[in-house]
């Protein structure tokens, strides 16, 4: 980012990719420590756990440290993309940009922001006493915020689709790869923000609210994911996929995380809040269907990164010198099928007694888990590397 004539918005994923590293590491956490009395660990359950050492005790000390180096690294590449991005809408790039398919690059912007907001409330929750007993006062303005950023996300698209269906310039031929599905993304992200507090808040107008914003928002993407992904595939298929959007590939993976996220928080709520029986069944299928395609996805795309060999043309640099700003959304999948991948193996295993927490077999189903968070932190690195960010 230190050359300006090489940026362009897709950077911002870099702060995408460590605020969702600092979101997965409380997950392992929020999964393996009890937090009797709150829907999630806070500083409350936490800090008597460190404080007795142990086994436990460095583990959620560790979590702690790991979060929080996290959450530095998002902050310093949200500031950085901030500052850069400001330069960059007064040039002649940045015009170019709203008059092609690239424009779509735009919806990692309120992307991260979204992630931002889960970043600083987990943060709030983790280091800050007794936040719990003003947690509903937070709530509100929570949905507000995310309020504000799904008007941004639908401001995006409107602007985006009303120009291509208005005069007919979008390029098909540029459009081999599933990129275009960043916009999906945005959605989702700002409907699973909206299903934190539909879930968790005890205010009714706020948990009715935030109901629909969920809704609203999954909604949107659910219908855009079928579009899109048809027509992605098509221009695939008749083209092949450009090979420095391979990645694209993997974005699925991210967006059915969050709308997983997103339909079991709905679902715990109802449960919590209106009374509604939720069959814990449902949930051990419906994380066990989102896992699978994910599998899918993530063995088909990787097969075709192998085949055009992107790893060793832009990441791995075996091959050449060429860096490519596509490259960081390679972190995002890594992090989302983790993340995803325990909720399969808490809320639809454990939940459900078909395996029991902390047992032999327990730690062997987080080994693939622990394997992917090890990549997907090496290529983080790298590609900070790379790009000089």
């Amino acid at each position: 980012m230190k050359n300006l004539s090489k940026y362009n918005p897709l950077y911002w994923l870099s702060a995408l990719g460590a605020g969702g590293l600092a979101v997965s590491f409380f997950v392992y956490a929020n999964f393996m420590v009890p937090h009797k009395g709150y829907p999630m660990l806070t500083f409350d359950n936490a800090y008597p756990i460190i404080s007795k050492g142990g086994v436990m005790g460095y583990f959620v000390g560790l979590i702690y440290i790991l979060f929080t180096i996290a959450t530095i690294y998002h902050l310093v590449l949200l500031y950085k993309n901030t500052k850069s991005f400001l330069a960059y809408k007064k040039t002649e790039a940045y015009e170019q940009l709203r008059i092609s398919n690239n424009e779509v690059q735009l919806f990692a912007i309120p992307l991260t922001l979204a992630m931002t907001i889960n970043v600083l409330f987990i943060a709030g929750v983790l280091f800050v006493p007794h936040i719990w007993s003003i947690v509903e006062y937070l709530f509100p303005i929570a949905v507000a915020t995310f309020a504000l950023l799904g008007y941004y996300v639908s401001k995006l698209f409107i602007d985006y689709a009303s120009r291509v269906m208005t005069y007919g310039d979008f390029d098909t031929q540029a459009n081999n790869s599933l990129a275009q599905m960043l916009s999906i993304f945005s959605f989702v992200m700002v409907g699973v923000g909206f299903s934190a507090s539909a879930a968790m808040s005890k205010t009714l107008w706020v948990e009715v609210v935030a109901n629909v914003g969920a809704i609203f928002f999954s909604a949107m993407a659910i219908l855009l994911i079928i579009v899109k992904l048809v027509l992605g595939f098509k221009d695939i298929l008749t083209d092949g996929i450009s090979t420095e959007a391979s990645p694209s590939m993997w974005i699925m993976i991210p967006i059915l995380t969050l709308l997983g996220i997103t339909l079991v928080r709905l679902a715990l709520g109802y449960e919590h809040h209106f009374g509604a029986h939720i069959e814990q069944t449902s949930l051990f299928f419906l994380t066990a269907f989102v896992v699978s395609i994910q599998a899918m996805f993530a063995k088909l795309g990787y097969s075709i990164m192998k085949k055009n060999r992107y790893f060793d043309t832009y990441v791995n640099n075996t091959e050449s010198n060429k860096a490519s700003s596509v490259s960081l959304s390679l972190i995002c999948p890594g992090v989302a099928s983790v993340v995803f991948y325990l909720f399969f193996v808490h809320i639809g295993l454990v939940h459900n007694h078909m395996v029991d927490m902390f047992s032999v077999t327990y730690f062997a189903l987080l080994v693939p888990a622990i394997y992917i968070q090890y990549k997907t932190i090496y290529y983080f690195f790298k590609i900070k590397n790379n790009l000089a960010i």
